[in-house]
């Protein structure tokens, strides 16, 4: 694997499902206060179908780093995390990128379901 291929791929598992797994999160809160608070409530935003799309491209982007994570590390399996950089250091962002893919995937689904499920405007 080319170097520079490796390193671009290695950065893209380890930042991206965290990046977007933030970007929900704050989006989907900003869509929720819209939808919920009174002067939003005339817009008539569809939050369902807004969280549905929010959590489908996080899904799509974290299984993505989450390849490009595996990519790298079966690319450098015979090395070890304190070996010589760059690949020693591919190999070590490699494998906690495919962790970390797995745990922030499962942060979108979780935080996406749980807005469609549950009803966020409760006015008192």
């Amino acid at each position: 694997m080319r170097l520079l291929r490796a390193e671009i791929l290695q950065w893209f598992g380890l930042f991206a499902a965290a990046i977007i797994w933030s970007a929900q999160l704050v989006v989907g809160f900003g869509l929720t206060v819209a939808r919920c608070g009174a002067g939003g409530m005339q817009w008539g935003i569809d939050l369902d179908t807004w969280e549905i799309v929010l959590m489908i491209v996080g899904v799509v982007v974290a299984l993505s780093a989450e390849a490009a994570a595996l990519t790298v590390f079966l690319a450098t399996r015979e090395l070890e995390h304190d070996d010589p950089p760059p690949a020693g250091r591919q190999h070590f962002f490699a494998s906690a990128a495919a962790l970390g893919d797995v745990l922030f995937l499962m942060s979108i689904l979780l935080s996406g379901i749980a807005v469609i499920v549950h009803t966020p405007c409760h006015q008192s």
